[in-house]
């Protein structure tokens, strides 16, 4: 049951990434390099789909041959081994010795298959299983196919180490997080489709030397099938990931957005003014239309610009007299003490304000090179704000936040 999910998900992520990749390809029709990854993502999805166990017969019967569907994922396979290796090395190499090594692994891999398929039509496996695990394991009782089987691994496990050794390389010299982040998922795909080599090979060894390796078979192919998955999701993570850093970056400014909205909020009663566009609804000030990123900044802009309107109606003195009362500390300059200041001049009738406005002895906290430092300064000077709202003159409460 877990294998038979484990096998459509890998088919339809395999096809859905060639599907994915596939207008790209028609815009870059000379990019070897996104050929041979397109290529690995049809023959990864293919080599699951047709090996399904409700499409394997059916595909046996339209070619006339039982368990042809064991060649043709073992050529798919191979083809897609392949495959990976020449992404890695353009990936990774300059261009006319990326051509030169790729060549050597193309030729290599392509002797290596017609090996396969003329031993394959020499040694079949058995024709009456009704799944393609039962139809390895009754298969490599033979001692001819155990050997075909053998070579078979082998080819993988070196590819797949190869796969294992240039991805290491090529993260070392990548420059993107996204794509460091997709070559070691590939790197553990491929370890992990190595270990299914092994314990393969151990029930190949088992028929020869007498003991049951049969109990190996849960391991290797939740092995070859979450390995393969892997690399799927591995060379597919540098198109996407770049978009889920953006929507991450997006929720972040929106977050914070939201959280200096109660400060933001009575700056801009006080004084309309510090808006560029005034809200024309509550909705569409809580679901801002713009990009957040930019109503963010702009929410920065118009707090900063909303303090400085207001500090200069309340006087050093004035301030220290407040914060005394409510049995805070006397400093203008934190956060609990810029949500102070907001909240001792609201606290006057507007006309009061006006009278005293030339109050300008309080200190100023420069503001913050870094946008990202200024944002979370403001969300603690809001949240102090907030909690300030909850308190009643000259009751001794909770310690606020700060």
């Amino acid at each position: 049951m877990i294998y038979g999910v484990l096998s459509w998900i890998c088919a339809i992520g395999g096809l859905a990434a060639f599907g994915y990749r596939l207008p790209d390809l028609l815009r870059r029709k000379h990019d070897i390099a996104l050929w041979a990854l397109c290529t690995y993502f049809l023959c990864s999805g293919l080599s699951f789909l047709v090996d399904l166990d409700v499409l394997r017969l059916h595909i046996s019967d339209l070619f006339g041959h039982a368990n042809i569907t064991s060649l043709i994922v073992q050529v798919l396979v191979v083809v897609l081994t392949a495959a990976q290796q020449v992404v890695l090395v353009y990936w990774s190499c300059p261009p006319d010795e990326a051509r030169r090594r790729a060549r050597r692994r193309v030729l290599f891999f392509a002797a290596a298959l017609c090996v396969l398929v003329a031993a394959s039509l020499a040694v079949s496996p058995v024709a009456d299983s009704e799944t393609a695990t039962s139809t390895i394991l009754r298969s490599i009782q033979d001692g001819g196919y155990a050997a075909y089987m053998s070579f078979y691994l082998l080819l993988c496990a070196v590819g797949q180490f190869e796969t294992v050794r240039l991805s290491l390389r090529f993260t070392k010299m990548a420059n993107r997080q996204w794509l460091k982040v997709g070559m070691r998922t590939v790197t553990l795909g491929a370890s992990l489709i190595m270990v299914y080599c092994v314990t393969r090979g151990i029930q190949i060894a088992g028929t020869r030397l007498h003991f049951d390796g049969s109990a190996l078979d849960p391991i290797q192919w939740t092995c070859g099938s979450i390995g393969a998955l892997l690399q799927i999701t591995g060379w597919t993570i540098p198109s996407w990931g770049i978009h889920l850093t953006r929507a991450l970056g997006w929720l972040r400014s929106y977050r914070s957005y939201l959280r200096l909205r109660p400060l933001w909020w009575a700056l801009y009663q006080a004084s309309p003014d510090i808006a560029l566009a005034p809200p024309r609804s509550w909705p569409r000030d809580i679901i801002p239309t713009r990009d957040p990123h930019y109503s963010l900044y702009r929410r920065v802009i118009e707090i900063r610009d909303g303090q400085l309107m207001l500090r200069t109606s309340l006087s050093l003195e004035d301030f220290s007299r407040m914060a005394r009362s409510l049995r805070l500390p006397e400093d203008p300059t934190s956060p609990l003490g810029e949500a102070l200041q907001v909240r001792a001049v609201l606290s006057r009738p507007p006309a009061e304000r006006a009278e005293r406005a030339d109050a300008t002895d309080i200190p100023v906290r420069p503001p913050y090179e870094d946008f990202r430092d200024e944002v979370e300064w403001l969300t603690k000077v809001a949240s102090s704000f907030s909690a300030l709202g909850r308190r009643r003159l000259g009751r001794d409460d909770a310690e606020l936040l700060s």
